[in-house]
Formats: C-alpha cells, sequence, structure tokens
C-alpha cells in the first residue's frame, strides 16, 4: 500500500480498487452479466434471472415487470484473483474491490448511461454474439468515447443459435473504428458452447454443466485445433501491442524475448490509454466465461490511480485550471453524478470522490451556490439495500443523505476548495405530454412529485404551457413518460390524466435578415422606450443561441444591455412558424436608441422581443422535426414488407445487411411516425420482427406536415 495516497484506514488500497460500469443495446445481457458477477464474488448466493423478474439491479417494480433496467444501480463487490497452476496473474491470490454500475440500454434511459460514464474509470461492453454491433451499442461507445473510459469487450450469448464471435470482433473493427483484441475466445458456440482459449496463458478453461452453475471449470492443456487458434490470436496480439505499445515494441524490433508479463503489462497500458480493446467471449446465461471476464477487468482496466488526475476550474475564473489529484491525504472533491428520492431515507445524493475523504457529520460546499451544508448519513450502495459507513475515501463511490441544494453534476468539496468538476451533458427531450391531476386534492402532490422526479432526470423537464396554463412534461421517449407517470401513481400515489404524446419539435432560420423593435409607451407621467436595432443569421448546427454585444458610442446605456440580452434570449421561446422554441441562431445586438427619463431594463426587454420577431419574419424561419435511427431486424420473407412500411413513414432506407437468416434495415424516420411502429412491425412481420430506435438528428419538415402540426395546435 503506498502511505502517499493511500490512508491507513481504507480496507482497499487505490491500486486495488476498480470503478467499472456495464453498458450496452438493450437485451445484450448487462444485467444478467452482473448478476453472475455478484453470484461468483460471492455478494449474492443465488442467482436471480431478468425473467423473472428477480435480478438484483433491477430493483424498481417497473423494471421486473418489464424485464428491462430503467435506473442505473451501483453495487459493490470483492473479488480474489487465483493462482492456477501453470497460469500465472499479474495481480496473484489478491483481493479487489470492484465497484459496479450497472446502466440501462434502452434508449429512453440515455442519461444513466451518460452520468455513470462521466464517474466511472473503466466499462465493459456488452455485445450479442448473434446480433453484434446495435444502434444503443454505438450512442454508448461514443458516449464513452467522449469522457476517454476505457474498456473492455464481453461478447455475450455464444449459446444462442447463430452466434459468431469473428463476426462480433469484425463488426467491432468495421463499425467502431477501433483494434480489438481477443484474449479470451469461445470454445465452440450454440449449444456446443464449452469455456473460453486463454490467449495469453495458452489454455483451456472448461465449464462443468452441473448444479455449481458455472463455479466448477478446468484449466487444461489445448488441443490440436484449439491450439492453432490460440497461437493465432497471440501472434495478433503482440502484432497489435508492438505497432501500439513503445516499451513492447522495441522489444519485438530487437527480437528479444517477450514473456507472458510482457505481454499483459503492455496490454493493460494499451488498454488504459484505449489504443486497443481486449475481447472476451461466452455465455453470462449460461454460466460461462464471467470469471476470467472479471480477471480481465483487474488485469487490465484501470484503478483510480491509473488515469490521469480529474481536471476542475476555478469558479471565479473560468480560464483558470485546478488539477484533483487522486489521494485519500488531498483535500475532498467529489462530483454528484445522480439524485434519487427514496422512500426511507429521502434524498440520495449519488457520488464520486476524486481526492480526500469525507466523514459523516463533516461540513461541504457546493460552489454553485456558495453554500455549505453538514452531512447528515454517508451510504454504500447495494442496488437498493443502504450499508451505513463512517468515511468514504478517494476513488469510492457512495451516496450521502441530508443535502439540500444539490443538482445532478453539482461539485462537492472541502470549505475553502474553491474548484468546479465539469459536469456530464445531457441530450435534449424528444417528445413531450400534458399532465393534471385527476383531483383537485392531488394538484399539490403532482407539482411536488414532478419537481422531485425532475431533480432526479436532467432529461425530464417540466414546464407550464403560458397560452392553456397546461404542465407539460418532455422526455427522450413514449416509454420515459410512461415510466414517469407510473412512478407517480405508484411512489407518490398522484393519479393523473395525460394527453397524448406530442414532438418535442424546433424552429431555426435559413437566411440573415436585420430586426428592429420599438416600445414607446405615454399614458401620462413616466412612459416606456426602448429601441433595438439587431442583426440575426443561421448557426453551426448543435450551436445553439450565441448573442454578441457590437453596441457603440453609447446607443443603449450598459446598464440596459443585459436587458436587451434577456429579451433576445426570451423570443427564442417561441417562433413564428409553430411557437416551438428556436435553435441555433446568431445574434448581433446593433444598437438602438434610448430616452433620458422613459427608458427603463423592462422597455429594452420588449424592444429586444419585438425586434427578434421582426427579424424573424425576413429570415425564412423553418420547422425542424426530430429524425430518428431506426435498425429493423426481419426474416428475408417480410424485408419488403418492412422497407415499404418505413417509406410510408417518410423514412430514408440507408443501409442494409445480412445476418445469418435475418435482414437488418438500417433507416431514418420521422418521431412523429414512430408512433404505434412497436405494434405494426409485429403485424407485418407475423411477431418475428424486433427494432430499435436512437435519436440522430433534427431535419426541415416539409410544408404539407407543417400545415397539420399548426392546425394540431
Amino acid at each position: 500500500m503506498n502511505p502517499a495516497v493511500n490512508s491507513p484506514d481504507r480496507p482497499f488500497p487505490l491500486e486495488r480498487t476498480r470503478n467499472i460500469g456495464i453498458a450496452a443495446h438493450i437485451d445484450a445481457g448487462k444485467t444478467t452479466l452482473t448478476e453472475r458477477i455478484l453470484f461468483y464474488t460471492g455478494m449474492i448466493h443465488k442467482i436471480g434471472e431478468v425473467h423473472d423478474g428477480a435480478a438484483t439491479t433491477d430493483w424498481m417494480e417497473q423494471e421486473r415487470e418489464r424485464g428491462i433496467t430503467i435506473t442505473s444501480a451501483a453495487v459493490t463487490a470483492d473479488w480474489w484473483q487465483r493462482e492456477e497452476e501453470g497460469v500465472h496473474k499479474l495481480y496473484t491470490g489478491i483481493k479487489h474491490r470492484v465497484n459496479i454500475i450497472d446502466t440501462p440500454g434502452h434508449v429512453d434511459f440515455t442519461a444513466e448511461v451518460e452520468r455513470s460514464l462521466r464517474v466511472l474509470d473503466g466499462a465493459i461492453v456488452v455485445f450479442c454474439g448473434v446480433a453484434g454491433v446495435q444502434p444503443q451499442t454505438e450512442t454508448v461507445w461514443r458516449q464513452a468515447n467522449k469522457y476517454k473510459v476505457p474498456r473492455i469487450v464481453f461478447v455475450n450469448k455464444m449459446d444462442r443459435v447463430g452466434a459468431n464471435f469473428d463476426n462480433v470482433v469484425a463488426e467491432i473493427r468495421s463499425k467502431l473504428g477501433v483494434v480489438p483484441v481477443p484474449v479470451l475466445i469461445p470454445i465452440g458456440s450454440e449449444e456446443n458452447l464449452r469455456g473460453q482459449i486463454d490467449v495469453i496463458n495458452r489454455k483451456a478453461v472448461v465449464y462443468s454443466d452441473n448444479e455449481a452453475l458455472g463455479s466448477t471449470y478446468e484449466v487444461v492443456d489445448l488441443d490440436a485445433d484449439q491450439s492453432k487458434v490460440a497461437q493465432a490470436a497471440y501472434d495478433e496480439l503482440v502484432s497489435a501491442l508492438a505497432d501500439h505499445d513503445e516499451q513492447l515494441g522495441e522489444k519485438f524490433l530487437l527480437e528479444e524475448e517477450i514473456t507472458r508479463d510482457d505481454v499483459k503489462q503492455a496490454l493493460r497500458r494499451c488498454t488504459i490509454s484505449n489504443k486497443l480493446i481486449p475481447v472476451a467471449g461466452g455465455s453470462a446465461f449460461k454460466n460461462k466465461g464471467v470469471q476470467y471476464l472479471l480477471d480481465a477487468v483487474v488485469d487490465y482496466l484501470p484503478g483510480p490511480l491509473d488515469i490521469p488526475a480529474a481536471v476542475g476550474m476555478d469558479p471565479e475564473d473560468e480560464s483558470k485550471e485546478i488539477e484533483v489529484v487522486t489521494s485519500d491525504n488531498g483535500k475532498f472533491c467529489s462530483l454528484a453524478f445522480k439524485l434519487w428520492a427514496d422512500k426511507f431515507v429521502g434524498k440520495l445524493v449519488f457520488f464520486r470522490v476524486y481526492s480526500g475523504m469525507v466523514r459523516k457529520g463533516d461540513t461541504i460546499t457546493n460552489p454553485r451556490t456558495g453554500k455549505s451544508e453538514r452531512v447528515g448519513r454517508l451510504i454504500q450502495i447495494q442496488s437498493d439495500e443502504h450499508k451505513d459507513i463512517d468515511v468514504c475515501y478517494a476513488g469510492d463511490i457512495a451516496a450521502m443523505v441530508g443535502l439540500k441544494n444539490v443538482q445532478t453534476g453539482d461539485t462537492l468539496a472541502a470549505p475553502g476548495f474553491e474548484v468546479v468538476l465539469e459536469p456530464p451533458s445531457f441530450p435534449e427531450p424528444v417528445i413531450s405530454m400534458a399532465v393534471e391531476p385527476k383531483t383537485k386534492a392531488d394538484q399539490e402532490k403532482l407539482a411536488n412529485a414532478l419537481v422531485r422526479l425532475s431533480e432526479e432526470d436532467p432529461t425530464f423537464v417540466v414546464k407550464t404551457d403560458e397560452e392553456t396554463g397546461q404542465t407539460i412534461i418532455s422526455g427522450m421517449g413514449e416509454l420515459h413518460l410512461e415510466i414517469i407517470v407510473d412512478r407517480l401513481r405508484r411512489e407518490f400515489k398522484v393519479e393523473a390524466n395525460t394527453g397524448a404524446p406530442q414532438i418535442a419539435y424546433r424552429e431555426t432560420i435559413t437566411a440573415a435578415a436585420d430586426g428592429e423593435g420599438k416600445l414607446v409607451k405615454q399614458s401620462g407621467g413616466r412612459g416606456q422606450y426602448g429601441h433595438v436595432r439587431l442583426r440575426m443569421r443561421p448557426n453551426e448546427k448543435g450551436k445553439g443561441l450565441t448573442i454578441e454585444n457590437l453596441i457603440v458610442g453609447g446607443e443603449i446605456p450598459k446598464e440596459y444591455h443585459n436587458a436587451v440580452f434577456k429579451g433576445v434570449q426570451q423570443a427564442m421561446s417561441n417562433g413564428i412558424v409553430a411557437g416551438y422554441p428556436v435553435v441555433d441562431v446568431h445574434v448581433d445586438i446593433l444598437g438602438g436608441s434610448f430616452h433620458e427619463v422613459d427608458s427603463n431594463e423592462n422597455a429594452f426587454t420588449m424592444a429586444a422581443i419585438f425586434a427578434v420577431r421582426d427579424g424573424f419574419k425576413k429570415a425564412a424561419a423553418i420547422l425542424l422535426e426530430p429524425i430518428m435511427g431506426v435498425e429493423v431486424s426481419t426474416p428475408d420473407d417480410y424485408q419488403g414488407d418492412v422497407m415499404g412500411d418505413l417509406s410510408r413513414r417518410r423514412g430514408q432506407i440507408g443501409q442494409m445487411e445480412s445476418k445469418g437468416t435475418l435482414a437488418v434495415i438500417h433507416a431514418a424516420v420521422p418521431l412523429k411516425e414512430m408512433f404505434g411502429y412497436s405494434t405494426a412491425v409485429r403485424t407485418l412481420s407475423s411477431g418475428r420482427a424486433s427494432y430499435s430506435m436512437t435519436p440522430s438528428h433534427f431535419e426541415q419538415v416539409p410544408q404539407n406536415i407543417v400545415d397539420e402540426i399548426i392546425n394540431d395546435r
């Protein structure tokens, strides 16, 4: 244990701590894999299955009923790497602490993956051995790229008909643009899956099909066919390492002996630096390959000391960077990455400690609010079970109770340590609906419940429609809002009526234009006067609203500049095509005029709103709609019908490919046309097709559809 970074009291040194996430496309087997990990590490004594509603990390009622993961669940396990005869391990017989977050695969809950990856050091990305790289897998991969999270891949479901390990590895290389290196290759597939070839140690790991649920296996010598596979994979691995690792590359060029230790240490360096992706194959459901996957987690994924120190910024000077060094002996600094309303203890704040320690009863500061709060309780989370602890160390993931003024993404630090860590970023909601309480008595309960749910989930937005007075809730998809309404009823005991889901359209402009706005009111006594001139032009996609102040010569006094900016921002909340928010516009404030007596902030805010509206009329405003990336897997017999239906839904058919007996159709389809698609595709294919959908981009709405939308509003 290194005393420079480890407190003498901590149970596991930082070197032997792993914070990992398990992420993948829906139904690839993440939760099943997590359940096996908990069983083999001794954290649970009976395996629960997702289809039975008994998985440890699927603890919400809605998860158990639907057989899907909705919220990311944190669990902690201890893993001893074993010493088997003839098999050398980097960390022989040493106990490790593995903190695991099981994340959802459904696109509607992508925010859970985003915030988890923000605070994790490594990830296991699970692929289905039949389906390979799927749309949500690509989304997860991009999220991991954004936060530079090292990964290993587990090709799961190798027991399924049509599973092909080599095909999945080839898809990872071609579709994700990375270098996959198989280190644990399945022995057999489908009903003949028996174990794994350990490429580096040149051994076969053969599992016994008995009542021991995969706990019993033998490490044996490779037969002739397995030796050929292992040798080819080993040569490929060493070649890839020589290309990407300087130390091993030097030995390779000098034709020096390369030992197993050399290979493992080089692979660890290349994995941590995201140059190579170790790949293992197996079947979590059939209990084959999980133990050696855990060994790979410890061997190749980083601990908190192996990754660069977190970098924050000074809240007073955003250009000044502050390094937060991983050490128990530093000042306490953590990131609150998730809030959860627990019915027993109240608001739980999940946090990751980057430096220092925090104890129950300590006072911590939130730089965003400038306020200090006392830590009432510290809890180690085991799915939905809570274990009180006295102290959290650097590298730990835990939860606090007793904090009030905290939002997702807040930095929580020791008093006097002025630093703000980068928060996770979240996508904009794409769908909304009106909600109202069934009885007047439920009105206040509904408002309170919606506030708590929006605190928990940054992709769930609540607002009031100014014209109708209705409460509008917005989220990432139909299922997302369905779960929210279900939680209102079950957790908060609020019965609510809901309207039909509505699309979150946007507006933008396609041409540059000048706008002028004037407010002149005189009704006896002091009047109102504001005058603003501006120029607007289309902005880059995704840039949102940007404003530049070009006022010269005091045409508008400085004390009214903020009021002008405020007016521009307010005007962007309602476009002129159909009243939807306006995006991707740049506005230059050119000038205007003022009155010595009658000018005030309100007058300039209103004048700016009028100026923006005047500009909109000349700037060729258009309506944008969310387009979804849709992937349909269907037997060949129904391919024509499915493609015809997608075309009728204004879909653009893209790439098509074959996977065994299935045709896989990729298309871009407006979200408006995808309501009820699950029923339609089942009917078209006699229940044999499946589909997935991910948000892709916004695109201009055809004029005939614009007229429909305006009439509906």
